[in-house]
């Protein structure tokens, strides 16, 4: 039950991190190396949950997995962009 209450917790912020990064199109203020070790946490969750303690539980281990990959997908794009803007302006 507390592990349910806490992946809800945590991911409750990644759907407005998400779109928050879609449409600001901006890399800066984000922390990619952040995106990541949270992405490797969940990754060893849902790993867990398949060799040792299979719930359901691991649905809301992938579901916030999906959404910090989006994240970090929209990180780069958005670099992109960025860098884009600034050959434009030159």
């Amino acid at each position: 039950m507390f592990e349910f209450i806490m992946l809800m917790c945590f991911g409750a912020a990644w759907p407005f991190a998400v779109y928050r990064a879609y449409v600001s199109r901006r890399s800066e203020g984000t922390s990619i190396v952040f995106l990541y070790v949270v992405f490797l946490g969940y990754m060893s969750g849902i790993l867990h949950k398949i060799f040792f303690s299979f719930d359901l539980v691991i649905s809301l281990y992938i579901l916030n997995a999906i959404m910090v990959f989006v994240c970090i997908v929209l990180y780069y794009r958005n670099r992109a962009y960025s860098k884009m803007m600034q050959r434009k302006r030159r």
